[in-house]
């Protein structure tokens, strides 16, 4: 089973940078998409052999996820069921025969870390969801989890300590979920692996110089560790600041 998660950074913008050619040339089953930017019928995407899920955020223009599946799953939720979450498009999760499939965009801590002390809220409260699904059968969670794990997984990571997305409390919590049973499957597979990222700034030329950060993931729960056939980052596909990721389960 081929699954890819990838931030478009708006779809319609992405549409217009060959997104359509890279989502057939990719050819996955599930096909998960973060920040939409989009609202109900503001766009007609025509995907044959594809059923089309959607969570909008309330705020035009703002976050939003997708997923398009050729597997027709058991049952279908947005959100993560805290009201003080469920207002920005940010969750969805699609119950399949043997997992659960989630779908993040994880809340930017922003500049300053406005907003660090919410995205603290959030771990904590998303972890637990997770948790909870995991209760009755495996979970894959794919999606822009918006932290750079370890120094590894970002070019300038001394410059950048302390930056949103590379602050110490934010890798705290993804050590957090990884320790609560979970599997990051890229690093799984690739422990050493340096220069492998999924986002570059649009500023100096730092997609060229692959002066990146590695914030796009596919986590598994442990138990789904040995069904992991392949991990691995497309820096090669463009049309967004972030490429699209795969995991590969057998």
């Amino acid at each position: 089973m081929k699954l890819i998660s990838w931030n478009v950074n708006g779809l319609r913008a992405a549409m217009g940078k060959g997104f359509m050619e890279s989502f057939q040339q990719l050819d996955a089953d599930v096909f998960c998409l973060q920040e939409t930017k989009l609202q109900e019928g503001q766009i007609d995407l025509d995907l044959p052999g594809y059923r089309q899920y959607w969570n909008y955020a309330e705020k035009k223009g703002y976050s939003g996820v997708a997923v398009f599946t050729r597997r027709e799953p058991v049952a279908v939720s947005r959100g993560i069921g805290v009201e003080e979450h469920d207002h920005e498009g940010r969750v969805l999760t699609l119950e399949f025969e043997n997992f659960f499939l989630v779908c993040c965009y994880t809340p930017n801590s922003q500049d300053g870390l406005k907003r660090l002390d919410y995205r603290m809220r959030w771990e904590d409260d998303f972890r637990a969801y997770l948790k909870k699904l995991e209760e009755s059968k495996p979970v894959v969670l794919c999606g822009d989890l918006n932290v750079a794990h370890e120094e590894i997984d970002i070019k300038n990571p001394k410059t950048n300590r302390m930056n949103a997305g590379f602050t110490d409390q934010e890798r705290e919590k993804m050590t957090a979920l990884l320790s609560a049973g979970f599997v990051d499957t890229f690093r799984a597979l690739h422990p050493e692996e340096a220069g492998a990222y999924s986002w570059w700034s649009y500023r100096f030329h730092a997609r060229e110089n692959n002066a990146g950060w590695r914030i796009d993931y596919f986590i598994v729960s442990e138990s789904l560790r040995q069904e992991i056939e392949n991990a691995s980052i497309h820096s090669e596909i463009y049309g967004s600041d972030h490429c699209p990721v795969e995991l590969r389960l057998r």
